[in-house]
């Protein structure tokens, strides 16, 4: 009987000595940070909201970069200019990356939300492009005009038309523009008031369509060589318009996304972004 008390309290005891020496291997850190489990411990995942043409293919050549330096980014793409914004500010999103400061403040202002611009990225030179009429000298009197309807995209379009001599705007009334600060309308241009989003897939149905590139990119047009007039790349509204990365006031400092402006101004994406859209798309140093 003693024996086999003897064995049992053995068996027990190495039991207890394994168990704790498992528990032990599983919860401590590894010491040169290369484990599987160092390696989760470390990582940090950067959510990030993003039109799909240019700027998820952007994020998309930044993702090597900071995994370099353990974060993880993950790209959602979104296909219009509200649910990015009201994704950031719920939280869904860490930053978003779709949008020029203009666009950004009057979002907060008629939202209450409390975004705010970390870096300017990129430049999309904004493009008219012809649909019934393919040329701005054989405009026909009472011709059609497809411009943004959220306001700052629609006074960027009507300056744009303003600089070809096809209207003239009151200068008061700026980037805050409409239809109705039109002075001067030679041709008795008729303007139509669209989603920004919607405007390339109704060329046909206008004589002219004011577009965004990143739109123009994505239903197939080549605002290098398509458009029939673009904004200047040299003029005041490059740094105006100029593509930002977004996050919710407070989250200005956070180290995963300063990290990604870092890298988004780098040599290598500036060259991805010069090469790969030959002009239609523009980095900002």
């Amino acid at each position: 009987m003693n024996k086999k008390f003897l064995t049992l309290a053995l068996s027990l005891a190495l039991a207890l000595s394994l168990t704790a020496c498992g528990d032990s291997k599983t919860s401590a850190p590894a010491e040169d940070g290369n484990s599987e489990n160092g390696d989760a411990a470390e990582t940090v995942t950067l959510k990030v909201a993003a039109s799909p043409t240019p700027h998820a293919e952007i994020l998309e050549q930044v993702k090597p970069i900071l995994a370099e330096q353990g974060i993880d980014l993950v790209i959602t793409e979104y296909g219009d200019y509200v649910v990015p914004n009201t994704a950031v500010e719920e939280g869904d999103e860490d930053a978003n990356y779709f949008q020029h400061t203009p666009y950004l403040d009057q979002f907060n202002e008629e939202n209450g939300t409390h975004l705010v611009s970390v870096g300017k990225i990129h430049y999309e030179p904004m493009g008219v492009y012809g649909g019934k009429t393919s040329s701005l000298e054989n405009l026909p009197d009472g011709a059609t005009v497809a411009v943004p309807n959220d306001a700052t995209n629609e006074a960027r379009a009507l300056q744009l038309l303003a600089a070809q001599g096809l209207i003239e705007i009151d200068t008061a009334a700026g980037l805050k523009a409409t239809p109705n600060d039109i002075t001067s309308n030679p041709k008795n241009l008729e303007f139509t008031e669209l989603e920004a989003a919607m405007i390339p897939n109704t060329l046909d149905e206008f004589d002219l369509n004011v577009i965004n590139s990143n739109y123009a990119l994505q239903a197939g047009l080549n605002p290098a060589e398509d458009a029939l007039a673009s904004e200047d790349a040299d003029s005041e509204a490059a740094q105006t318009f100029a593509n930002i990365i977004a996050v919710k006031e407070g989250n200005e400092e956070n180290p995963a996304v300063v990290a990604l402006v870092e890298a988004l101004h780098s040599d290598a994406i500036q060259d991805f972004i010069n090469t790969t859209y030959n002009g239609s798309v523009l980095p900002i140093d």
